[in-house]
């Protein structure tokens, strides 16, 4: 069982609702072992990460509002729009259950690996074993083969080609795309086209370039998660035969790519409202600058030597910092789309529709 460091309170003492927020922010809970069944899968899920999910679907919903999917048929719109979102979600949960049982399979992730001390190891940690991380698996994924032939049945074929091509790419990084540095462009992909403009068409039947162009933006940025996450782990996938992005960069390029990276999500930001793809609204991204700025102060410097006070998930540092540009410029992204769609005609009076 991976060791603890410090004393945790009882699980009993804190609210229900309390221990699904921590387990949601954290990637953990203070005693888990104790905690009720749906708390522990949310830390065996990984559940903290899920936020990627969730803002990649309602981008794909908003993208599909700004095409009129919603103004006739409103109910079932929104019926679909919710099963998009669900299936997304555990997709995502099913990546990261098979992928732990992979790591462990091949040794990659021991007591020493931090997968297992950010978190609890599902395996490692106790909490369940390798053979129910695959029935759950295998669960997830035929509930989510449902729901795309459903969808495939109301909006089109290309449901099929969009679920079936996430899914290839899922096992494809946990059993061999993240070793030969492939991964990091596989969560562009998957992340921006694929469940963006998945959900567009599975929503409207319709995917177009403009579309393809808007989903880019935000895949790119969970990218740079990714990023953070291999430049954190380098020391412990090089012996392993992980060879990351990272990996073959170095921690200093590896840093410096990502610092790009968030740059480069302002320059397609500002790309598609000039050539006219997008609505200036999405020029609310601008707002996340600040946390840009914090983690730009955080990738020039050197990793702390130990656990910063309160830091959830040591001894990973700069993947911290990426989701915390990520979750805020995700969300003003979404706020642009909004805006965009309840105020049109104040845009184009102030010029910025």
């Amino acid at each position: 069982m991976a060791t603890q460091t410090q004393a945790q309170p009882d699980v009993g003492s804190m609210p229900l609702v309390q221990r699904w927020s921590t387990a949601i922010n954290t990637c953990n809970c203070p005693d888990v072992h104790h905690a009720d069944t749906f708390t522990r899968w949310l830390v065996i899920s990984r559940a903290c990460v899920f936020s990627m999910t969730f803002t990649s679907g309602l981008i794909g919903v908003l993208l599909a509002a700004s095409l009129g999917a919603f103004t006739e048929n409103t109910l079932f719109k929104i019926w679909l729009a919710l099963l998009c979102v669900v299936g997304l979600v555990f997709a995502h949960a099913t990546n990261n259950l098979v992928n732990d049982w992979t790591d462990v399979r091949k040794g990659v992730d021991t007591e020493d690996y931090p997968r297992s001390q950010y978190s609890t190891h599902p395996v490692l940690g106790g909490l369940t074993t390798p053979g129910m991380l695959l029935k759950v698996s295998f669960a997830l994924t035929l509930i989510d083969g449902l729901i795309m032939l459903y969808l495939a049945s109301v909006s089109g074929a290309a449901v099929i080609f969009f679920a079936v091509a996430g899914l290839a790419l899922s096992l494809g990084y946990t059993a061999f795309l993240k070793r030969y540095a492939l991964g990091e462009i596989t969560a562009l992909i998957v992340w921006g086209p694929l469940m963006i403009g998945g959900t567009v068409y599975a929503i409207t039947g319709q995917f177009n370039t403009h579309i393809l162009l808007m989903t880019l933006p935000y895949g790119l940025i969970v990218a740079s998660v990714l990023i953070g996450k291999h430049t954190d782990k380098i020391v412990n996938d090089k012996p392993v035969g992980v060879n990351s992005v990272p990996v073959i960069l170095g921690e200093r390029n590896a840093l410096l790519l990502n610092k790009l990276t968030f740059i480069l999500f302002y320059v397609l930001v500002v790309g598609l409202v000039v050539t006219g793809v997008a609505s200036a609204w999405i020029l609310v991204t601008f707002l996340a600058l600040p946390r840009l700025v914090t983690a730009w102060k955080v990738y020039s410097q050197p990793k702390p030597a130990s656990k910063p006070e309160n830091w959830p998930v040591w001894p990973l540092w700069f993947v911290g910092w990426a989701m915390h540009f990520n979750r805020q410029a995700g969300s003003l992204f979404i706020l642009g789309l909004l805006l965009s769609l309840i105020l049109p005609p104040l845009g184009r009076a102030l010029g910025i529709g």
